[in-house]
């Protein structure tokens, strides 16, 4: 059955083709004549936009390399004039850097010349459905910044589903603004998203905003965490296995990429891949198909990939633990999610809807947010971001008997921290001998003992004091070790595998998310 949307518009949608070799472009036109389309055809730049000045369409399909110039000169001038058309460049094989740049410049989707026809009709279709969806009225994402990019104010989401997927992005700051804003905008095309963040910040949330803003938002959104696979299960996951491939493969099954296919594949914590799954999947993006385990055959699978990381993979290039051209094909576009601590004029309404969802899952009346317990919230370090602050509203209303959030009731993590300042472990550090020098007392001055400190009070939640006191001592170590985790677990007595597994329990961030310049995953 077509896909092609014509039967859905009052005409045929018009597309231009443009390619220097006369068999291919004969080829590509009566594909698309096939489909129901109105074709226009040209060999050279020059010649197309005599057409694209003469009409409208809604697609165009161009060369990299033409007689007369390059298919940038036609993507840039499309952008430049303001124009409509969805374009879709056609690069030689191999030749990913023009494949960036042109997704880079504006272009919707591209293809790997030799074209598979059936990969260039699901192209054609797809950017001829997102020129000729109809646009509801909707409400606009933000009101836009002034001296904000006429191209940024005009992308606000254009159904109800984006609407709800940006209105869960919770804030009205400037960085959320900014983000929601690039969202609405990158949402349109076809180009791989990288989504870049502290843990904790709502990664994935940005991630299904840009699906359910995007013509892809009918179909499936599938989110895989990438460092919670066993390596030698990746390519199966990844890919999908035929049966009896392996032991216990009873029956067929498929991979992540088919199960996404027409709509999103979210590939969480990217940075965490094995070199040589990195591999395997730059060939699936660049190819746009897939060969399931023990099959001999690769079919075509249609998806579009977001990805996301706390890891600066700028670094992680460098130091040769993720692949220059993967980086380079997944970073087309980047969106940057701000950590808490730089938009906490957010924090009221962040508090607020996260305690109306925990208030609903939980059956019960949504309480009281006191100015005071704000302003604690607010001296907070939260260092875990929203997922810390949801830990510790989770926290108050376990512990709640009111309408009201009383700052009593937060004291495991308040009166912690100001007990942990008082009482905090002697430095990890060693101590200099200049510091232990101590002046002494003046001979005729009497020696007077210094007033013995009351004793802190009792926490009224003593795991959540615990928590803090060992927050507080990894932290320092941490630091001290220059972020290096295996030297820290060595000057704490533990193991590698140990002070990970309290990182991660205790939400605490590092620079990089790794071992630090001196250690490697061989630790493990």
């Amino acid at each position: 059955m077509s896909n092609s949307p014509s039967s859905s518009t009052q005409r045929p949608a018009q597309i231009l083709v443009i390619d220097d070799e006369p068999d291919l472009r004969t080829l590509y036109e009566l594909t698309l004549l096939r489909e129901g389309y109105r074709v226009e055809a040209a060999g050279s730049v020059s010649e197309a936009w005599q057409h694209l000045e003469a009409a409208r369409f809604d697609a165009v399909i161009t060369d990299m390399r033409l007689p007369d110039g390059q298919g940038m000169e036609i993507i840039h001038r499309i952008q430049k004039n303001q124009r409509s058309e969805r374009c879709v460049v056609m690069t030689a094989y191999g030749s990913a850097e023009n494949a960036v740049e042109a997704l880079k410049a504006g272009a919707f989707d591209y293809l790997t010349k030799p074209v598979d026809l059936k990969q260039f009709r699901a192209v054609v279709a797809s950017a001829v459905q997102a020129r000729t969806t109809p646009q509801p009225l909707a409400k606009p994402v933000q009101a836009t910044p002034a001296g904000s990019n006429r191209a940024e104010a005009e992308a606000a989401p254009t159904s109800g589903t984006g609407i709800a997927a940006l209105d869960r992005l919770v804030g009205e700051s400037e960085p959320m603004r900014l983000v929601k804003s690039r969202i609405a905008k990158v949402a349109r095309g076809m180009a791989p998203v990288l989504v870049r963040g502290e843990s904790g910040t709502g990664k994935e949330l940005v991630a299904r905003a840009v699906h359910a803003c995007s013509q892809r938002s009918e179909g499936p959104f599938v989110a895989v965490n990438c460092g919670a696979i066993p390596e030698n299960l990746l390519e199966a996951e990844f890919f999908g296995a035929k049966k009896g491939s392996y032991t216990g493969s009873s029956q067929d099954r498929d991979g992540y990429f088919q199960a996404a296919r027409g709509g999103t594949l979210f590939l969480d914590e990217i940075g965490d891949l094995p070199l040589a799954m990195q591999s395997k999947l730059l060939r699936a993006i660049q190819e746009r198909s897939v060969r399931s385990i023990g099959s001999t055959q690769e079919e075509a699978v249609d998806v579009r990939i977001v990805s996301a990381t706390h890891k600066d993979l700028h670094s992680e290039v460098q130091a040769g633990r993720f692949r220059q051209d993967l980086f380079y094909r997944l970073n087309v576009i980047e969106i940057a999610v701000p950590a808490l601590r730089d938009r906490r004029e957010d924090l009221p309404a962040l508090c607020n809807a996260l305690l109306s969802r925990i208030a609903q899952d939980g059956g019960l009346p949504v309480p009281h947010l006191s100015d005071e317990l704000l302003r604690r919230l607010a001296q907070h370090p939260l260092n875990g971001n929203v997922r810390e602050l949801e830990n510790l509203l989770h926290r108050a209303v376990a512990l709640n008997d009111g309408d009201e959030l009383h700052l009593d009731l937060m004291g495991g993590f308040t009166a912690a921290a100001e007990a942990a300042a008082s009482s905090a472990p002697a430095p990890l550090s060693p101590v200099g001998a200049d510091a232990l020098a101590v002046p002494a007392p003046a001979p005729s001055a009497p020696v007077v003992a210094p007033p013995r400190a009351a004793p802190p009070p009792l926490p009224s939640d003593l795991q959540a004091y615990l928590d803090q006191q060992e927050r507080e001592i990894l932290v320092r170590a941490l630091h001290e070790s220059g972020f290096n985790r295996t030297a820290a677990a060595a000057r704490l007595g533990m193991s590698l595998r140990q002070i990970r597994y309290r990182i991660a329990r205790l939400g605490i961030t590092t620079p990089n998310g790794d071992d630090g310049a001196n250690s490697s995953h061989a630790d493990d």
